[in-house]
């Protein structure tokens, strides 16, 4: 992200960057999380790996698809790691260019990127012996490249940059959108902002960022996009609690659940309000900026619960914030109903890949059947809880339909008291596919989430 030119730290030399960032993707090939790879690079030269290992996940079909033209043996975990992160720069920024009717743009200039990454080879540790193989791959991808992106785009996982089964899910689930799902997720995210509206307006939020020389656009009730990211220390009033980072479909599930733009909207004010699967908060605290409720934030990772706490302080907001198994009440609840349940369960992630796309290359096929029986746990034990005529919310940030349309559909059939209330269903990325139940000024161009709103009917 930028920074003013006072803050920038000094620019590394490109090879230190690409040696940071092959040792990211080595984890992710290990099966390990880029998150917390990026905690394991050196302080200065995070940033860069951070957008390095981004970029070239967002490739990385395709990448390890030309290394395989390019290399009759897969080379060690350390070179191909490498080989395939210059690769992926290599191809630049295909989809910004389209879109701007311009061809591709590289990240580098070519023949710069290749010397810096045979001198990253050159000097590390676990790659020195591999630095003339490696030369030699880049140089033929130098002077072969239009027909070896020709041949790679034969595969589909290149096409897409997305495992074949991923590929075949969203096919089967979306056949009037898939393209247009798996394109968008291999963009970069853009940066969205949720206004406080306790404390002020996205309009005169939106002439604060003005002030400041930072250009953005209102998008829904409270969320406003920035033409640009930034740091979040660089945003007026982010560490007084004005504002947070918060996606613009990730903003519907507060106003859902308490109903905001239901005609005529519910009085909430001193609801019992449950959000199970509360970290890192940014939904709990987002329901107490709209309504005074009397909030219970859980959720299983008492570690993940420092950022409930630490985002409540930041907004100066009060909760019981509870280390517990949701899917277990009788460890944690004490038998007085809700009148108001937010499920966002754990799911695949599939419609947040944009902004982590380490995502789709760690999950398994298996993954899908076993989250949705975590999802049905999680829905048929707090059900009980909800009062008569209460409501639930069940949300997950995922566009396959076994963890949305499918999990509701068979918690109906098992629960004849629960009704589906207009609700919008399956959010596409890339604005694709209608959506029931949205505001008329809500965005629809934001991360992949499935939407219910489930009522208990009264006996």
């Amino acid at each position: 992200m930028p920074a003013s030119t006072a803050e920038r730290p000094p620019q590394q030399p490109l090879w230190r960057q690409l040696s940071a960032t092959a040792e990211v993707l080595q984890a992710v090939a290990a099966g390990r999380s880029a998150t917390a790879a990026w905690g394991h690079a050196p302080t200065d030269l995070r940033p860069a790996a951070q957008a390095l290992s981004s970029h070239a996940l967002r490739h990385w079909g395709e990448a390890q698809a030309l290394c395989s033209l390019l290399a009759t043996r897969a080379p060690p975990p350390a070179a191909h790691a490498l080989l395939c992160l210059t690769l992926a720069l290599m191809l630049g920024d295909d989809a910004a260019a389209q879109q701007e009717g311009q061809q591709r743009r590289p990240l580098y200039a070519e023949h710069t990127l290749v010397n810096q990454a045979v001198e990253a080879a050159r000097r590390g540790a676990d790659t020195s012996a591999q630095a003339a193989f490696l030369n030699a791959c880049l140089r033929r991808a130098l002077r072969e490249w239009p027909g070896l992106r020709a041949r790679a785009a034969l595969d589909p996982v290149a096409r897409w940059n997305h495992p074949r089964w991923w590929v075949q899910q969203v096919q089967n689930d979306h056949p009037q959108h898939w393209q247009q799902i798996l394109s968008a997720a291999s963009q970069p995210p853009p940066m969205t902002l949720r206004v406080n509206s306790r404390w002020g307006t996205p309009v005169a939020y939106l002439q604060r960022l003005q002030a400041v020389g930072m250009q953005a656009t209102q998008i829904g009730p409270q969320a406003v996009r920035l033409a640009e990211p930034c740091h979040v220390h660089l945003l007026p009033g982010f560490a007084e609690g004005d504002v947070s980072v918060q996606d613009a479909h990730a903003q519907l599930a507060a106003r859902l659940l308490l109903g905001l733009d239901e005609q005529p909207a519910p009085d909430v004010q001193g609801w019992r309000v449950l959000d199970a699967c509360a970290a890192p908060g940014g939904k709990a605290v987002h329901l107490l900026e709209l309504a005074d409720v009397r909030l219970l934030a859980l959720d299983v990772d008492a570690e993940r619960t420092h950022r409930v706490h630490d985002n409540l302080r930041r907004s100066t907001l009060q909760a019981q914030v509870v280390v517990a198994d949701a899917a277990q009440p009788e460890t944690w609840w004490d038998g007085e109903p809700f009148d108001a349940v937010l499920l966002d369960a754990p799911c695949t992630a599939s419609g947040i890949v944009r902004r982590h796309p380490d995502v789709r290359w760690l999950r398994r096929a298996p993954d899908l059947v076993q989250l949705a029986a975590v999802q049905a746990r999680l829905l048929a034990a707090l059900w009980p809880l909800v009062k008569p005529g209460g409501r639930l919310l069940y949300c997950t940030c995922s566009v396959f339909r076994i963890e949305g349309a499918q999990q509701i559909k068979t918690f109906l059939s098992r629960n004849t008291d629960a009704r589906w209330c207009p609700s919008p269903g399956h959010l596409l990325p890339g604005a694709v596919g209608p959506a029931e139940g949205l505001a008329d000024n809500a965005s629809r161009d934001g991360d992949g989430f499935f939407y219910a709103l489930l009522q208990k009917i009264r006996v």
